[in-house]
């Protein structure tokens, strides 16, 4: 017999790198930054030890491992960050049709994200989005001061829209987003394009390769 999904009330995203193709970029201008600041690493080894966390704790990581940063570092790497994805930042393949689905369907969804709506209004509006999901569907650490791996974030989506966590899913790349999934009681499907997922699904999320297996993923 065919496996039957459930088809979740909620689907909240994470939007660097699941939404917008913007994690590549990011982690570049990072990583020359801080070349400048005494740690060398490459794009892999950065995108590795960062992505999905606030930049509050790359800078304290980045510190431990021998960077020499400025009190004001954050802000200059925002603003450097901000500056390239101005440039240009792509969706990722099979989003738009995606969110079309679910609002012909009328399923509820959200971005919930470690990064700024500031960070959010570049991404998103370049690409038509940010109308969509600003200002009732869109959760920012920066906002709520809380962020992934703790799971208030998706909580408070949830708790937004008057959906219980058993029916929402979400749709994250990074550990830091899984774990917060987990810890939120929520089914999470993992995004790695390019690999086997093992960061997401070792913290009970879904692999997916692909935005277009999500409608059968859950029951569409």
């Amino acid at each position: 017999m065919p496996t039957t999904y459930p088809t979740p009330k909620l689907v909240i995203f994470d939007c660097d790198g699941v939404l917008v193709d913007s994690e590549t970029l990011s982690n570049q201008v990072l990583a020359d930054n801080l070349a400048r600041y005494g740690l060398h690493l490459s794009l892999a080894d950065c995108m590795d030890l960062f992505v999905g966390g606030t930049m509050a704790e790359v800078r304290q990581k980045a510190i431990a491992r021998g960077a020499d940063l400025p009190a004001d570092w954050v802000a200059e790497v925002y603003e450097e960050t901000y500056a390239r994805l101005r440039q240009g930042v792509s969706l990722v393949p099979g989003v738009s049709d995606l969110l079309a689905l679910l609002q012909e369907r009328g399923i509820a969804f959200c971005v919930a994200s470690n990064g700024s709506e500031d960070k959010m209004r570049i991404t998103l509006g370049q690409n038509g989005l940010w109308e969509l999901f600003h200002p009732h569907a869109m959760f920012s650490a920066h906002t709520l001061k809380t962020g992934k791996p703790d799971p208030d974030l998706f909580l408070a989506a949830a708790c937004h829209f008057d959906v219980q966590a058993r029916d929402c899913l979400v749709v994250e790349d990074s550990e830091n987003g899984a774990i917060a999934a987990a810890r939120a009681g929520m089914r999470c499907l993992g995004f790695d394009p390019h690999g086997k997922g093992l960061r997401l699904t070792r913290h009970n999320a879904e692999h997916i390769t692909t935005m277009t297996q999500v409608p059968h993923l859950i029951g569409l």
